[in-house]
């Protein structure tokens, strides 16, 4: 491997780590905060993946602006989408067995494939770059580097940033973590800790939506896509340790390495490294990497 394959997947590596860290935060607030077992947070990231093959032509006939009105649009819809879930069915949830959970947001996951499949069909559907961002940086003399995929990373980074500085430096931080330790004590400070959790879940579905949206134009979108995604979001939640972003973003670059390099140098054994990595760390740190 020379020093150019070395760095485009360096940088393959970064990405598709900070991409899967914007999927799983959102999955670290509802699991790790709100004690939810979610198992239709994949079908949130399929939702904004198809939102962006969608809401492309409406938006650019109604508001202009291309993929980016798209994007602003998207999370809207996405934030408004987690508040109405939460209203309606998480918020039944708290004080249920984890069974329970796990058959609810199972069956959200059957209903949002039907939808996907009566509104959009089941036909793989590609979404184009955006001209603004359709460049290519050159790596060495014959090797060329998106600055889409640059660009990815760059709002991942920026997102990461904002969610820490929301949690350490600010009241509703304050409020969040307390009401993830002592639901009833933030209630009895005379805090609305049914509409804080509704507003952690909006952040949480906007999140993955918001995911599904950016990756859509360098992956396909098609049914059935948030499975795999959920299964390696559990793993970032397992690895990093329940309820830490930080914990978060540093299993999802480890994953983002091991992943991205064992394709390459190992191609045969790529599918099961994600999941030794996870068995390792667990032996020493059953608890994961940082606790919340």
């Amino acid at each position: 491997m020379d020093l150019a394959t070395f760095l485009i997947q360096c940088l393959n590596a970064v990405q598709y780590g900070l991409l899967l860290f914007l999927v799983a935060s959102g999955l670290t607030l509802i699991f790790g905060i709100m004690g939810v077992i979610n198992l239709a947070h994949g079908s949130f990231y399929m939702i904004g993946a198809y939102m962006a093959f969608a809401l492309s032509p409406p938006v650019a006939a109604t508001f202009g602006g291309g993929y980016f009105s798209v994007l602003a649009v998207g999370v809207v819809l996405a934030v408004l989408l987690g508040y109405a879930l939460e209203w309606a069915f998480y918020s039944y949830l708290y004080e249920r067995e984890h069974l329970q959970q796990v058959l609810m947001t199972y069956g959200l996951i059957l209903v949002f494939e039907e939808a996907r499949s009566l509104l959009v069909g089941d036909d793989v559907h590609g979404v184009p770059v955006p001209p603004l961002l359709g460049a290519a940086l050159p790596l060495g003399q014959v090797m060329t580097y998106p600055v889409y995929r640059l660009f990815i990373s760059g709002v991942c980074i920026a997102l990461a940033l904002g969610m820490y500085l929301v949690f350490t430096r600010t009241r509703l931080g304050m409020m969040i973590r307390a009401g993830s330790t002592n639901r009833e004590m933030v209630q009895s400070l005379g805090i609305d800790i049914s509409f804080l959790y509704r507003v952690v879940f909006a952040a949480g579905v906007a999140l993955a939506a918001f995911a599904g949206m950016v990756a859509a134009p360098v992956s396909s979108v098609y049914p059935g896509m948030g499975q795999s995604v959920l299964i390696i979001c559990f793993v970032v939640v397992v690895i990093g340790g329940i309820g830490s972003i930080r914990g978060a973003l540093v299993a999802a670059l480890l994953i983002g390495f091991v992943d991205t390099f064992g394709k390459v140098l190992l191609p045969s054994a790529a599918g099961v490294l994600v999941y030794v990595l996870m068995a390792l760390i667990l032996l020493g740190r059953p608890d994961g990497l940082f606790k919340a």
